[in-house]
């Protein structure tokens, strides 16, 4: 993995996640990610300028720029530390429907497999499964 440095901590103990569009603390156009207990522990946001229209942003809890990342015009992406387009970490590129990450600090690559009709993915380093994201659609029982 590449060393982003102390301020992105990794743990090997699995944390779930929910994503949404909807929760209460967020920007609309942004899509966060809160804990169990409903705090927004990242967030993803999309500058409002034009000139910006292919970046996104990850944000901590704070609103601190973890990880900017571009969009080419040939679908790939390139991801840079913090809120600028100075240090680069790693790229993109689409291949059918698996996505292969090369991290620019190590020779390890990341292969993301998904299926997008059903809003799921897996991420591996090797045979080694780093995450999994699934699409729960809530029932609301009245």
């Amino acid at each position: 993995m590449a060393n982003l440095g102390p301020e992105y901590p990794y743990s090997p103990i699995p944390v779930d996640l929910f994503v949404s569009k909807k929760h209460r603390g967020l920007s609309r156009g942004d899509l966060g990610f809160a804990d169990a207990s409903g705090r927004i522990v990242f967030r993803v946001n999309r500058p409002s300028s034009k000139s910006s229209a292919n970046k996104l942003v990850l944000l901590d809890a704070t609103g601190k720029p973890l990880i900017s990342m571009h969009r080419h015009d040939d679908g790939s992406w390139e991801g840079y530390k913090g809120g600028e387009q100075k240090d680069l970490i790693f790229r993109v590129k689409k291949a059918e429907t698996d996505l292969e990450v090369f991290l620019l600090d190590s020779t390890s690559e990341l292969k993301v497999k998904g299926c997008p009709s059903m809003k799921s993915c897996t991420i591996y380093k090797g045979n080694d499964i780093l995450a999994q994201a699934d699409f729960v659609e809530y029932i609301h029982q009245f």
